[in-house]
């Protein structure tokens, strides 16, 4: 008999029903006998039946309407909209769900992540945002080029994410200050921690990539109160858009705070024609794409992870759900 999971996602029933096949896939690759449902697929007797979800942003009132889940675990690595969706419909902070929520843990994003990172971290080194303001304009001028070992590079948030992303740009030259809530010790990295380890790293960075997750005590840390401690600092947002200020951020970039920011996520996705980030000549912009899932290779984790608490009743590492990872 194939145990039922649902699956419970925001996004588009293309999307949903190619999810259900890799995952139907991954499972039956590891000889794990499941079916799995769109949730717009179960009856009101499998809704009860269900004790796993599989979820993708998903919407919180068709979870309750599982009532016997005993957990759910996201495809995706980032679960502060699903926990802010909660905190809404309870018009509180969330304190506990009746199931645990397991966030995907994925190396392969940790790599693309890191890929990203040093992309984006060479584009500003290396003065591409002002070669292109010259190409704008027809002019031909060299600038004096600085080694990698020259420049300081800040990185917040110390997670699986962060932790690959600083080793990557310290085997590139690089000098990488890391920041976390709880200090850290990281070979070849340099580790602050607490409202004076932030200040400090942005005082004495060149570049600073967020890579944060949005949680209560994030929310809006990027503000005019964090840039007025940079100077000409080139800033990076693959975090979480919440996490800055969107117009302490235009006035930084005003003041000369910030020289340039590469922004790839926002607190409203996909941004508005409207909005001044898009014709700002010292933002550059992209459609959250730093570290997209790979679908098969979520599906293989989450596939693994069930089969495990299958055979031993045991729920992966869960989140924190009063912080929020």
């Amino acid at each position: 008999m194939s145990n039922l999971i649902a699956f419970v996602g925001r996004c588009k029933q293309a999307e949903k029903e190619h999810w259900q096949d890799v995952l139907h896939k991954a499972f039956a690759q590891i000889d794990c006998s499941v079916e799995i449902k769109l949730f717009s697929q179960l009856s009101d007797k499998e809704k009860q039946q269900c004790d796993i979800a599989i979820v993708a942003n998903p919407d919180v009132e068709e979870l309750a309407q599982l009532a016997n889940l005993t957990w759910v675990h996201s495809v995706w690595a980032g679960v502060d909209a699903m926990l802010q969706a909660l905190s809404s419909k309870q018009q509180k902070p969330i304190t506990k769900t009746h199931y645990d929520i397991v966030r995907l843990v994925d190396p392969f994003l940790a790599q693309t992540m890191s890929e990203a990172v040093l992309a984006w971290t060479l584009y500003l080194h290396r003065n591409m945002p002002l070669y292109q303001q010259q190409q704008n304009q027809q002019i031909w001028l060299q600038h004096s080029y600085q080694a990698p070992q020259e420049k300081t590079i800040g990185i917040l948030g110390l997670g699986k994410l962060g932790l690959k992303s600083a080793e990557r740009l310290h085997q590139n030259g690089f000098n990488v200050i890391g920041w976390s809530r709880q200090l850290k010790v990281i070979d070849n990295i340099q580790t602050v921690a607490g409202e004076e380890g932030l200040a400090f790293l942005l005082a004495n960075s060149d570049i600073v990539i967020n890579l944060l997750p949005l949680t209560s005590d994030t929310k809006g840390l990027l503000n005019k109160e964090r840039f007025a401690l940079c100077d000409q600092v080139g800033l990076m947002n693959f975090g979480r858009g919440g996490t800055q200020v969107e117009k302490d951020l235009l006035e930084a970039l005003d003041k000369g705070q910030l020289s340039h920011a590469v922004l790839d996520v926002f607190e409203v996705e996909p941004l508005a024609a409207t909005h001044p980030f898009w014709e700002h000549e010292k933002i550059t912009l992209l459609p959250h794409i730093s570290a997209p899932t790979s679908m098969q290779s979520a599906s293989n984790i989450v596939a693994e992870n069930i089969k495990r608490y299958f055979n031993t009743g045991i729920i992966p590492p869960v989140v924190d759900q009063t912080q929020g990872y």
